[in-house]
């Protein structure tokens, strides 16, 4: 990387994993928006600048909060900026596991509209997220045929790496992942941070913590090779729509692709601008955003179900995750939503708008077909 980040294992880079965990700020302001910051120097630079640096980068990371629509837009005239140069052979989604290649081939080819897009990468099962957030990426790949790679893998395949570890699975288990380089002790730390903020969950417990950091690194792993694959394929430079954990400080994806021999390697983020700056070592550049008047609102409802669309209509739930509304109402894998509120549901993207119009603190009836019998279940909100 620029600053080379792989290496900042010190109390710098440990000041900055507690700033992005939640700890104390760093008194320097970002600026005004739509204004980069290089956060070692603390200069401010207009797009030209950063867009000079960047040339003939090999791997460049945009990472992301993946509920903030600005953060999208971002990333999308970043790519527009790198594509106008000619500097951008590939992009690598993090949203698609690498079993889904071929349905994002379709998609960029123009052979299938966004209904059938979602329905066949199983855009609820395997990443959930809401779709509208990030369709102008999506568009922009299909418009300008950019070659794109899906860089993630099941979660299933995740969760059975934090059971039992790399060693135990063999290469079709483990999806020809190979052996990640092991986590920095920084990076170790900010995971620890993150797995104590899960309910129930002993962070200091010895074989929780091992299982979730070997499960971190080795989705960090999968991504990189991923995108190391695309950069071989396409011989210039390919760009990371990821999650800004798996970027921040160099850890991460970085260190995994420089343990592949990759060190032309930068990661952008994006920032509040009326927050105080991540300490240098962060990013290679920050983007300044105008901090958007919902960041200060409640969170959205989350029923906590991811879904698929099969057949004409049929919205199957294909799992409940724990501790959320639908694992508390009972809901159930395998079950068919035929309503909710009254309204018939035939669409995951329609279930998904009931949902988000859904208070805190209320109820929810829904309709669901089991084992041939419909049932009528409640979800309860919690309030804010």
């Amino acid at each position: 990387m620029r600053h080379n980040l792989h290496g900042r294992l010190g109390a710098a880079i440990l000041a900055a994993g507690l700033l992005l965990a939640g700890g104390a700020a760093a008194a320097e302001s970002c600026g005004e928006p739509g204004q980069w910051l290089d956060p070692e120097t603390g200069e401010r630079l207009d797009a030209e600048q950063v867009l000079d640096t960047l040339a003939g980068t090999a791997f460049i990371l945009l990472g992301e909060a993946h509920t903030r629509a600005d953060h999208h837009r971002w990333q999308l005239h970043t790519l527009a900026g790198l594509h106008g140069r000619g500097e951008l052979a590939a992009v690598g989604l993090e949203m698609l596991p690498r079993g889904k290649q071929s349905v994002l081939e379709a998609w960029r080819a123009g052979e299938l509209d966004r209904e059938a897009f979602l329905a066949e990468s199983e855009w609820q099962r395997v990443w959930g997220h809401d779709a509208e957030l990030y369709t102008p990426l999506l568009e922009f790949i299909r418009i300008q045929r950019v070659p794109a790679r899906a860089l993630n893998v099941e979660r299933d395949t995740v969760r059975a790496v934090r059971r039992k570890g790399w060693a135990a699975l063999d290469a079709e288990q483990r999806e020809g992942v190979g052996r990640p380089a092991e986590a920095s002790e920084a990076y170790r730390e900010r995971l620890r941070q993150t797995l104590a903020r899960h309910p129930g969950v002993d962070a200091d417990e010895d074989d929780a913590l091992t299982g979730f950091v070997a499960a971190q690194t080795f989705w960090d792993r999968a991504m990189a090779e991923a995108l190391a694959a695309a950069h071989e394929r396409h011989g210039g430079p390919v760009v990371g729509i990821v999650g800004r954990g798996h970027v921040a400080q160099g850890h991460g994806i970085p260190r995994q692709l420089a343990d592949l021999g990759y060190q032309d390697v930068q990661v952008l983020l994006p920032t509040d601008a009326d927050e105080a700056c991540p300490e240098p070592g962060t990013a290679d550049y920050l983007f300044a955003l105008e901090t958007p008047a919902a960041a200060a609102g409640p969170e959205p409802p989350r029923l906590g179900i991811a879904m698929t669309l099969e057949d004409k209509g049929r919205v199957v739930i294909q799992e409940v995750l724990a501790d959320t509304p639908a694992a508390a109402a009972g809901l159930e894998a395998g079950d068919r939503i035929v309503e909710a509120a009254g309204q018939a549901v035939s669409r995951p993207a329609a279930m998904q708008r009931i949902v988000a119009r859904q208070p805190p603190g209320t109820w929810l009836p829904l309709t669901v077909a089991r084992d041939g019998e419909r049932r009528e279940v409640v979800v309860r909100f919690p309030p804010e």
